[in-house]
Formats: structure tokens, C-alpha cells, sequence
């Protein structure tokens, strides 16, 4: 066993239950070890969901950065999707993601700002709309992670209107790039 292992299976464990029901305990007995031996790769269970909501951020860490001759309006737009598909690809991954700091990407979000910085964009801007884009998929990914879906909505009123969770996300995504093109212009 080592640190790698036990974040694999911690997630697969947030895939089967959900991140309410994860707990050290299940995790020691999905292992095969006790408790205290987690302790050894993680000191606090607040550790271990940062170890894992930074490696379930793999596939949007490990996107292609920006080219200097990439389009701005493009690369944000595909930068914000790629965030989203992330946050889908595990349950409860908006929850899990929410409220932790991103170490380890510090790096490639530098990067991210010089390229729009040296596109045109305002450096505030620039800052105020990724944080923005990010906190509105993060937000809209938590509402479509938890609609419990055709078929589960028992309690809703017939006439209560399906969400399609793929068209709400893009109109809200083209209102932040629009309202970032219009400030850029400006």
C-alpha cells in the first residue's frame, strides 16, 4: 500500500457511496487495514479529500495550456468546459472540489493569466472572470450532480419543467464571455 493506492481507492469509494459515507473506516476496511495505518499517508480526514479532490482534478490538469496564437474567446470557453467534464467525471466531484485550494496547479493558473493578460484582457478582468467561470460551473455542476433525474422527482409537480443541465451551463458560460469580450473592448 502506498499514498497513490489509497487515494485510487478512496475515490472509488466516493464513486460508490457518495462523499457523505466516506469515512477513514470504510475506506481501512476497503483496504484491508486498520484504521490507524491511514494516519501513516494522511494525518486528517481534511488531508485525504484534498489529496483526492486534487487527483480527481487530473484530466483538467493535465489539459493543453494555452498557445500564443490560440484564440482567447475559444480557450476560455474550452478551459471551462474541460473544469465541468472534470467535475462530473466522479460523484459528488463539485462537492468534493468545493473550498480547496489549488497547490499543486499554481503554475498552469499563472500560465492561464499571462495568456489572456497578453491576449488583451485586462489582468483584473481576467482574474475576476476565471474566478467567476469557475465558481459558476463548480455551482452548476452541484446543482446537476444533485437533481435527482427522471423518474426520482416523485415529489415535484407534473407541469415543473426538465433541466437541461449541458444548455443552462453553456447560456451561463456565454454571459460571462460575453460580458468578458464586452469589458475587453471596452
Amino acid at each position: 500500500m502506498n499514498r497513490a493506492v489509497v487515494i485510487t481507492e478512496a475515490l472509488g469509494l466516493l464513486d460508490e457511496v457518495g462523499l457523505d459515507a466516506v469515512s477513514t473506516r470504510r475506506l481501512a476496511n476497503r483496504l484491508n487495514v486498520e484504521q490507524p495505518s491511514l494516519y501513516w499517508y494522511f494525518r486528517t480526514k481534511k488531508d485525504l479529500l484534498a489529496a483526492m479532490a486534487e487527483a480527481a482534478m487530473e484530466p483538467h490538469a493535465t489539459a493543453p495550456l494555452p498557445s500564443p496564437g490560440d484564440d482567447w474567446r475559444d480557450w476560455f470557453a474550452d478551459n471551462t468546459r474541460s473544469f465541468r467534464r472534470t467535475l462530473l467525471m466522479r460523484r459528488d466531484g463539485a462537492r468534493l472540489h468545493a473550498g480547496t485550494t489549488p497547490t499543486g496547479d499554481l503554475a498552469r493558473l499563472r500560465r492561464k493569466m499571462e495568456f489572456l493578460v497578453d491576449s488583451g484582457v485586462p489582468e483584473r478582468d481576467a482574474q475576476m472572470a476565471m474566478l467567476a467561470a469557475g465558481r459558476f460551473t463548480v455551482g452548476s455542476v452541484l446543482e446537476e450532480q444533485a437533481d435527482p433525474g427522471p423518474g426520482d422527482d416523485a415529489d415535484l409537480p407534473a407541469d415543473m419543467p426538465v433541466i437541461d443541465h449541458e444548455s443552462a451551463f453553456e447560456a451561463g458560460l456565454a454571459l460571462i464571455l460575453n460580458g468578458l469580450v464586452h469589458r475587453t473592448a471596452m
